[in-house]
């Protein structure tokens, strides 16, 4: 079996648009997924990129179209403008560790956060929220939350962060098959054309 970390943060539109196809191509190739959230400041410093806000306009806009076109690819509904932007998604992320570390396929109770900022307009920074779409998924929210907020839990958000460096992702998504980064959604392709034919990952 194929296994492919997937580097993710919660408040990234490419990586609500690029879920939901990830889980269909890693149902297709028998693949297993290793669920990383990271800081994606962390990346950002490392590769130089910036927020959103502080790219030249015709990046920005250029931005837009991509939102929308990859929103009608993958029809799935987006905001462009959401309420709730930016936010802090840490503790919604660290869940996804928690939810892990107990055995528990984090799958469903991410595409609902992700979906909760670019859909849905909510505020997936309030505990209450995330208690919500925890409950929705059927996991004990007051568990997963106290475990989501223990220091070894944010650890390893952090060591996620280093590796997700170490790989040279340059932001989100990002998977990583056998040492081989491919950044972004829309690299998918790449990503499940590197799992049919087997091919030895490329180095830099």
């Amino acid at each position: 079996m194929a296994v492919v970390d997937y580097y993710f943060f919660g408040g990234s539109p490419f990586v609500y648009l690029g879920h939901q196809a990830l889980l269909a191509l890693a149902a297709r190739h028998d693949v297993e997924l290793n669920y990383k959230p990271v800081n994606l400041m962390a990346l950002w410093d490392v590769s130089g990129a910036v927020p959103p806000p502080k790219r030249p306009p015709v990046r920005q806009r250029y931005r837009l179209l991509e939102l929308q076109r990859f929103a009608e690819l993958r029809e799935l509904p987006i905001n462009l403008a959401p309420k709730h932007f930016p936010v802090d998604v840490s503790l919604a992320d660290q869940a996804v560790i928690a939810l892990v570390e107990t055995g528990k396929d984090p799958a469903a109770y991410m595409q609902k956060v992700f979906a909760g900022v670019w859909a849905e307009d909510r505020n997936l920074s309030d505990s209450k929220v995330i208690a919500g779409l925890l409950k929705d998924c059927g996991f004990d929210a007051a568990d997963i939350l106290a475990r989501a907020a223990s220091p070894d839990v944010v650890a390893t958000r952090e060591k996620n962060s280093e590796e997700a460096i170490a790989a040279d992702a340059i932001g989100v998504p990002a998977y990583v098959l056998n040492g081989e980064v491919f950044w972004g959604q829309d690299r998918l392709e790449l990503l499940e054309h590197a799992l049919k034919t087997g091919r030895k990952p490329y180095k830099a």
